[in-house]
């Protein structure tokens, strides 16, 4: 079972969950607020801000060869109009560090957080939003030529539905989650095809990563499905005709009765996130995104939250698999990073641990896990998916 020479292996990292001391950013806002109900704050979260440099080293010494990672918007433009040079020159630093360790960098321009200031002067519902965000891609420009792929905005549909839960209390998953506001939505895309305008100035293909959930219905739910999907997915695929490439992530399944979603079955096994265990779920996503949009495709993100390391190794095995499966059958995937290269702060708690590599949280001395050099001994060849 074998994927060509030419196919994109590496892991995916986003900067608040990673970095620490997002301090402008909205996130860190919810995160310190006295009312908050998350379970507690990122603080200094992998401190990966200060050591890139190894969690980079680590990545290439695996054997992979792509790094994805976001570029924080509430640092480069703490507040509304001021852009800090300092700033810039450090993501700058992070390209240069990435090929210097012979990796290529893939960047996301937005994921997830915003700027303190835009979040309370309306944030995506304001049709200000839209400018704003192309102002930051223009000053962001010179960072990306070297960049094999840039990412618009993560997961337009989860965050969408994120402005309309309460407070980020809920399960950052499609099939739990509210309605998308509809107001964010139209203003999303209009963002994304302004970002798209824009990243092609400097001639790196653009796209951005939405996430399926793999609805799948009951006899006589279909109807239920499409009109449940539509505004939480498939209009989100559907702006994304014309980009470069569709990038999909997915973890996980759920069911559509005629009477809408259900959580995962009781007698499923779950990961930390409560979802169901379902290696399918990217390979079914990518061939959705594919059928949609009729563009090449690139998983994004892909993996799964467990103490179980030897657990994350038989899922990514299963998924890449699925994945495998599906380009013998035409689907034009051109590559997969995992998610994550770290453990990090997933939106709420750092107990989910999705990371191929691990830290120590008061040292941040890193650790890599035996999933890691076994991803990258896939991605050199000298591990087989057949066994």
């Amino acid at each position: 079972m074998t994927f060509p020479e030419s196919f994109v292996w590496g892991a995916s990292t986003a900067a608040h969950q990673i970095e620490g001391n997002n301090v402008n950013s909205d996130w860190w806002a919810r995160e310190v607020d006295p009312a908050s109900t998350l379970a507690e704050p990122s603080g200094d979260a992998a401190d990966s801000y200060h050591r890139y440099a190894e969690d980079i080293r680590l990545l290439a010494e695996s054997g992979l060869t792509s790094y994805r990672f976001s570029i924080e918007w509430a640092r480069i433009e703490p507040s509304e109009g001021r852009f800090s040079g300092a700033e810039l020159d450090h993501y700058r630093r992070m390209v240069d560090c990435c090929l210097e360790h012979g990796v290529t960098p893939l960047i996301t321009l937005h994921h997830f957080t915003s700027p303190r200031w835009f979040a309370e002067d309306g944030g995506w519902t304001d049709p200000r939003s839209v400018e704003r965000f192309a102002r930051y891609v223009e000053h962001v420009l010179p960072l990306l030529d070297r960049a094999s792929h840039v990412f618009t905005i993560n997961e337009p549909n989860i965050l969408a539905m994120m402005i309309t839960a309460a407070k980020g209390a809920e399960q950052l998953q499609a099939g739990t989650m509210h309605a998308p506001d509809p107001v964010a939505t139209e203003h999303l895309i209009a963002a994304h095809r302004r970002a798209v305008e824009l990243v092609r100035t400097v001639g790196v293909p653009v796209g951005w990563p939405v996430a399926p959930q793999q609805f799948f219905a009951d006899p006589g739910a279909e109807e239920v499905l499409r009109e449940y999907a539509y505004p939480r997915e498939t209009v989100f695929l559907e702006a994304a005709k014309g980009d470069d490439f569709i990038a999909v992530q997915a973890y996980t399944r759920t069911r559509i009765t005629v009477d809408g979603p259900l959580p995962a079955p009781e007698d499923s096994e779950k990961t930390l996130t409560g979802w169901e265990y379902y290696p399918a779920a990217i390979a079914e996503a990518a061939r959705l995104g594919y059928e949609i949009t009729g563009l090449p495709v690139l998983v994004s993100e892909n993996g799964i939250a467990t103490a179980d390391d030897a657990r994350r190794i038989d899922y990514t095995r299963d998924a890449l698999r699925a994945l495998h499966a599906e380009m013998e059958a035409g689907l034009p995937l051109f590559g997969y990073l995992h998610w994550s290269l770290l453990d990090n702060y997933e939106w709420g708690s750092f107990a989910p641990t999705f990371g191929l590599v691990a830290w120590d949280p008061e040292t941040f001395e890193r650790t890599p896990k035996p999933s890691l050099g076994w991803l990258g001994g896939v991605a050199r060849g000298t591990v087989s998916l057949d066994d």
